[in-house]
């Protein structure tokens, strides 16, 4: 009696996920979760959960990228995180995007922003410059034993959200992409496997989207785990200034990081399904779910 009532128990539970259509492995946790349960004004705020500190790179010490700053956790307590690099766009320095850094690592990562080589570099150069920051967070940086460098990611603005791309289709084991109203002449990008998150901009008329972020997009297989995201009304800039995108780039940035570096399935409803298309988004696509 008591075996048929766990058989009818266990086709009732099995029932149920396939109903959700959810299988028990997708909503198990990783192990890497960081911080309480999110919301969207934890995930959108000015700072997480977690205190920053900050350390100088110069560039006589990076040599292989132009030096940048990186942003940690103060709280050791919570083991090692993962870690991302950022770059600036054409004849940009790391002040463009350093908005990000304490933002992004107050939710438990370890963040770089770099400076390129020459504020000229092309996107190829810039991409083998965010593999080399994370090369040396992991193996040189005094935060190198914070960091799980089996779980990295990259991020960039215009050419850097070029250099972005092309950093994954180097090293496909990187865990996370988002590129920030990319620019790149390569605009196919079929060896991309890692998770790409593309945040492009209705009125950029340096990186038309039409030209850029969109085809950069749809040219990532379908295979692989990708979401756009256009931001209405905004400029090619909107994601460097403070200004009233930030809150939804930083959101959707985040969300982005800890659903693919983290493995944390609580980021998922900011994802998934993904956002509508209206005061916000003028064109939103993806391969959710993830």
């Amino acid at each position: 009696m008591v075996r048929r009532v766990m058989s009818l128990l266990l086709a009732l539970s099995l029932s149920v996920v396939a109903l959700l259509g959810v299988a028990p492995a997708a909503v198990a946790a990783s192990g890497y979760e960081k911080g309480p349960d999110p919301t969207r004004a934890s995930i959108e705020a000015a700072a997480g959960p977690f205190a920053v500190s900050t350390t100088t790179v110069s560039r006589s010490t990076a040599r292989t990228f132009g030096g940048g700053t990186v942003y940690y956790p103060t709280d050791a307590s919570i083991g090692t995180v993962g870690a991302v690099a950022i770059s600036p766009g054409y004849t940009a320095r790391q002040s463009s995007i350093a908005w990000l850094g304490p933002r992004i690592a107050s939710q438990g990562f370890v963040v770089i922003t770099i400076d390129t080589l020459s504020v000229y570099d092309k996107p190829a150069a810039r991409g083998s410059q965010l593999r080399a920051a994370l090369t040396w967070l992991t193996t040189s940086s005094t935060v190198k034993d914070r960091i799980d460098p089996t779980r990295l990611a990259v991020a960039g603005h215009s050419m850097g959200g070029g250099g972005a791309l092309e950093a994954v289709k180097a090293n496909p084991s990187l865990k996370a992409a988002v590129p920030l109203t990319p620019w790149n002449t390569d605009t196919t990008w079929p060896e991309v496997t890692t998770p790409t998150l593309i945040v492009g901009a209705q009125k950029d008329d340096v990186a038309p989207p039409t030209r850029h972020a969109r085809l950069f997009y749809t040219s990532i297989p379908k295979t692989t785990p990708k979401e756009y995201l256009e931001l209405r009304g905004a400029s090619h800039y909107a994601p460097t200034s403070v200004n009233s995108t930030n809150p939804t780039v930083a959101g959707a940035t985040i969300s982005w990081l800890k659903r693919f570096v983290d493995g944390d399935t609580r980021y998922s409803q900011f994802l998934c399904p993904a956002p509508a298309v209206g005061m916000t988004f003028n064109d939103v696509r993806s391969t959710c779910p993830f």
